[in-house]
């Protein structure tokens, strides 16, 4: 009767719970786990507040009281799926979850070193990208991403220390749903109170979008980041609807930016010229015009100056789409989606203003030229979509020479003129360059600077001896358009897509130890060089950024810039009373021209997102 008794009484629902609650009290490795998981998370936040996560910067960790309890709550719920498995199979499983966590953390730091932000399922799109990057991969490691390991190896070695233990591990659904259940009541009773009612600690969020993504990752641990991230990813996925009022609000933000000047010198100063625009890979501004040993850096873009119109307070504005971001905002004046990138993610968009477009309402043969794959990046089908008549990929050269992500630079501008020869005139021809791509180490026999004994082995130097191997080129492609005549009557405009070895190894320059300041910093500037024979040079320094690339062009060529006015970001950088920019992270450079032009103006990153989204720019 009393062993009956007992087991009735174990069989309720209190007796049920406190026996699963044992069991969790009692699983040695779930509470091993739990300890490394806080401690990784923690870490994890910490160094992301150094903008390179290779150390840490206390001011910048938390940006308000840290949810400690909104953290647990995400390592029990990962945890919980432990509790499915009984035995050794328990053990592996918290094996298994501890790994995947830490591989994600590393992953989220490798990208952030180079992107500035985390991964996300938008990134399983972008896959075709792998190819020949693994290089610039292993560039991203640091030594302290040590630390995200050390706890698998010791959780290996008490596995097997504990072995004889294993058979002792109960499988318990009923410590699964609680470790389901509890943490998740918990996480919306936190959401409620402090999203929707504001009765949290002052800046706290929860389920919130920040303007930093290092803020939400700070609210919610990287695991919470990515089940959130995953919930926004389904959300982003539908088809966004732009409403009367939002369409207002647009039409509004478009005519606050026009400026409405009479024309000046620069209308159609090149009208009926040929157009070339060449996106060189990490070129950024500093190095023009500098010397290293008394050697140049960049000795053809020094010599074109005198017969250019040279920006030298240009900014890249790309953003998780990088390179193809650049190639975006050039031809379409147009900000990327903030989730994924936009050639991955809406590759069929069309744009009524896109350059190739305006080009080709001027008369012009239009022609993209990359020297990889058209799947890299997914460019091909996006710049089809722009407005291209012609895209080709490295298919159609002959690949004689492959460094990093395609054709070397070296082989690729040797056979690119013959393409831009085959055009009708006049022609809009627009190409890349991959070379002086990161990890910035071409091979020996290219590195013709000789470095002084501080650069030699560095990413600096070997961001020197890149860009210095594409110059080269560049020049000796420019030689041959002048030998057959084409550069008479051609313009050929020269800009980074974005930043280089200030981009992704700015932590490894605080370390070298070299004269003159002038390499030290960047600030996210890259040169717009518009280049023409014969033409008297000059330096413009109005601030600007690569949405201005194509109302400055089209100006250039005679179009009708006011045209288009409604339906581009950017301003005519050759007619303007305005001096600013905004970067993709949010940040205003320059100065206002009237109170409340910075807020107004870093509406434009949010905006550009949203008529992505909706295909609002359609032609």
């Amino acid at each position: 009767m009393l062993n009956y008794e007992r087991s009735i009484k174990r069989r309720t629902p209190g007796g049920i719970i406190k026996k699963a609650a044992l069991t969790i009290k009692e699983s040695y490795f779930f509470w091993y786990c739990f300890a490394a998981i806080l401690i990784k998370s923690l870490l994890f936040i910490a160094l992301i507040s150094d903008d390179k996560a290779n150390g840490i910067v206390p001011m910048r960790v938390f940006y308000s009281m840290p949810p400690f309890l909104v953290y647990f709550s995400f390592i029990c719920l990962v945890l919980s799926f432990g509790f499915l498995f009984r035995n050794k199979g328990q053990t592996i499983a918290f094996l298994v979850i501890n790994t995947i966590i830490s591989i994600l953390y590393i992953g989220d730091l490798w990208y952030f070193r180079s992107n500035s932000s985390f991964l996300s399922l938008h990134m399983f799109s972008m896959t075709s990208n792998l190819d020949n990057l693994s290089s610039s991969v292993i560039s991203m490691i640091r030594i302290v991403d040590i630390i995200f390991v050390v706890d698998l190896i010791i959780q290996v070695a008490l596995m097997f220390r504990r072995r004889s233990k294993a058979k002792y591990h109960r499988r318990s659904v009923i410590a699964f749903l609680l470790l389901l259940i509890v943490p998740t009541l918990y996480l919306a009773y936190a959401h409620y109170k402090i999203d929707n009612l504001n009765k949290g600690f002052t800046n706290q969020m929860i389920f919130r979008k920040s303007w930093s993504p290092n803020q939400t990752m700070s609210n919610l641990t990287p695991i919470g980041y990515h089940i959130f991230d995953s919930y926004n990813f389904y959300v982003e996925s539908k088809p966004y609807v732009i409403s009367s009022s939002e369409q207002r609000n647009v039409q509004k933000w478009f005519d606050d930016k026009k400026e409405n000047l009479p024309d000046n010198e620069y209308k159609g100063m090149f009208k009926g010229k040929n157009l070339l625009v060449i996106q060189w890979e990490s070129l950024e501004n500093f190095v023009i015009n500098q010397k290293v040993n008394n050697q140049e850096i960049t000795p053809t873009l020094n010599k074109i100056l005198s017969n250019s119109i040279y920006f030298n307070n240009f900014y890249e504005q790309t953003y998780n789409g990088t390179s193809s971001d650049g190639e975006l905002i050039t031809q379409t004046s147009v900000f990327p989606v903030r989730e994924g990138a936009t050639f991955f993610r809406y590759p069929t968009n069309t744009y009524e203003y896109s350059l190739p477009n305006v080009m080709k309402s001027l008369g012009y043969t239009t022609l993209a030229s990359h020297p990889d794959k058209g799947s890299y990046w997914n460019w091909m089908p996006a710049l089809k979509s722009i407005g291209f008549e012609k895209a080709i990929d490295s298919t159609n050269y002959n690949i004689e020479e492959v460094i990093n992500l395609g054709i070397s630079d070296k082989s690729y501008l040797k056979q690119l003129p013959e393409k831009i020869k085959a055009l009708k005139s006049p022609f809009y021809a627009y190409t890349v360059t991959l070379t002086s791509h990161a990890p910035f180490d071409i091979p020996d026999k290219y590195k013709e600077i000789k470095l002084p004994k501080e650069l030699e082995g560095t990413k600096l130097g070997g961001y020197f001896q890149s860009i210095q191997y594409t110059d080269k080129y560049i020049g000796q492609m420019l030689e041959q358009l002048d030998k057959s005549g084409v550069l008479d009557n051609t313009v050929v405009v020269f800009y980074g897509d974005h930043e280089g070895v200030h981009k992704f190894y700015d932590d490894e320059l605080k370390n070298i130890s070299y004269e003159g300041d002038w390499w030290k910093e960047n600030n996210r500037r890259v040169p717009l060089i518009i280049y023409s024979k014969g033409y008297k040079g000059k330096t413009i320094s109005t601030y600007g950024g690569q949405c201005d690339t194509l109302p400055t062009l089209a100006y250039l060529f005679g179009a009708d810039v006011n045209a288009m006015e409604d339906k581009i970001f950017g301003r005519n950088l050759l007619n303007t009373k305005k001096n600013y920019t905004v970067l993709s992270t949010r940040q205003f450079l320059g100065t206002e021209s009237y109170p409340g032009e910075k807020d107004k103006m870093l509406e434009s990153i949010d905006l550009g997102d949203k008529l992505i989204r909706a295909d609002y720019f359609k032609k």
